[in-house]
């Protein structure tokens, strides 16, 4: 069965769409399952991140098909989503996975998120069991080609993070951060490096809310910040100047009436705000209160793109890189397809030989002489392993099935003339 690849992303759907077909926490190993059951489907992985939800599954065409009906009825999508979808098989879906590893088809080019990204989903499919050889393999062939490439091209070089990107905007709006307070809303990996470049930056006031106030707290104390219950956001919104979300949360955080009510509290004194989150933490409606500059993740997009200019030469040459990677990994599979063929051969010939040797040595037991038996066990191998292929080049010759004559001639190193 062929690999191919059904998914969207930052490049092909915004954020208001990317958000509803967002799978996380136990609801990966429930899609897994779900999918894996459907006909036509061998295996599957699932990637689902801020920027893109992408299935990778060994299926014919019509579980390809069942797949992405699954996909519209367990997300409710209406009609207009097709256009946000992409496809891939083949060579195409090889390189594309390789391209994710590697932080080429990422918003901030040459991220290394993405591939702790994809293990994860390498695990949760292992763990969900839905993963066999074909995906399994090509996968940590992935992993493999992504190390190469960032050692092999400067990618990597210079590190540009969603983070770094958000807060290079929040300076462009004010002079400097040392009289201004700073509210990030989560406590994962994004809200830790937020937190780092805003201690660097000499935020004057760092606070974090999440629903652990212990991991709050425990990310507050490493960047001289305090931490916030989740709980009580409402009432510390109009201390911040600058608020930044990244949770994993399925439903907003921030409502319209907690900003109407925190500009009120500030005598409309600005609020900048970005939500890195997907699906979103702060409603949509919140950008158009008249004090509030709301940015989404996609809006980062063009501070990520003047930032990574150094990186397009090396993505280049990773791309490059990429096209040899492919080949060899194909030349790979295409062997492993042969190995049982080359095997049933040599079991083929290995049963006439042994017939043949049998009858050799009953015929220099009745007394034969060994050219005899040479001459007869010589005979009868080649007659023997030649009569089917005999049967088939002449069935192809009927036939004018020209590619089974070509094959032939490759395999056994022939120079036939074949008639015009």
């Amino acid at each position: 069965m062929p690999l191919q690849i059904l998914g969207l992303n930052h490049n092909t759907a915004p954020v208001e769409i990317r958000e509803q077909v967002v799978f996380s926490g136990d609801d990966v190993a429930r899609a897994l399952t779900s999918v894996a059951r459907l006909p036509g489907i061998n295996e599957v992985a699932l990637l689902s991140t801020c920027n893109r939800t992408e299935f990778y599954v060994v299926s014919d065409d019509v579980g390809f098909e069942k797949l992405y009906e699954w996909l519209h009825i367990d997300r409710n999508l209406c009609p207009s989503f097709a256009n946000s979808i992409f496809t891939h098989s083949n060579d195409a879906a090889i390189r594309h996975i390789f391209r994710v590893a590697c932080g080429l088809d990422s918003m901030v080019l040459g991220e290394t998120q993405i591939l702790g990204q994809l293990k994860d989903a390498f695990r949760q499919a292992q763990n969900a069991d839905t993963l066999k050889n074909q995906l399994g393999r090509l996968l940590q062939q992935t992993f493999a080609v992504a190390k190469k490439i960032r050692t092999d091209t400067q990618i990597g070089a210079r590190p540009v993070s969603i983070a770094s990107a958000a807060v290079n905007l929040a300076n462009q709006f004010f002079a400097g951060f040392n009289n201004h307070t700073a509210l990030l809303v989560g406590a994962g990996a994004t809200v830790e490096l937020l937190a780092k470049h805003l201690s660097n930056k000499n935020i004057g006031q760092l606070l974090i809310a999440n629903r652990s106030i212990n991991q709050a707290r425990n990310l507050a104390e490493q960047y001289g910040g305090f931490a916030v219950p989740l709980s009580e956001i409402k009432n510390t919104l109009p201390k911040a100047d600058i608020l930044i979300c990244s949770t994993a949360s399925p439903d907003p955080i921030i409502r319209v009436s907690h900003m109407e009510a925190a500009i009120k509290a500030r005598k409309r004194k600005l609020i900048f705000a970005i939500d890195i989150a997907v699906p979103r933490d702060i409603e949509s409606k919140v950008g158009h209160l008249k004090d509030v500059y709301l940015y989404s993740i996609d809006d980062l997009n063009k501070v990520i793109q003047q930032s990574q200019g150094n990186r397009k030469a090396a993505a280049i040459q990773a791309d490059k890189l990429l096209d040899e990677e492919v080949r060899r990994y194909q030349n790979i599979e295409w062997s492993k397809q042969a190995v049982p063929v080359i095997a049933a051969l040599r079991e083929q010939c290995e049963t006439i030989r042994d017939e043949v040797n049998t009858l050799a040595q009953r015929r220099l037991a009745r007394g034969e002489s060994p050219d005899d038996a040479i001459k007869y066990a010589t005979d009868s191998l080649m007659k023997k392993i030649l009569h089917e292929p005999s049967v088939s080049l002449r069935k192809a010759g009927e036939d004018s099935s020209e590619e089974v004559i070509d094959a032939a001639c490759i395999l056994f190193n022939l120079n036939a003339n074949k008639k015009e």
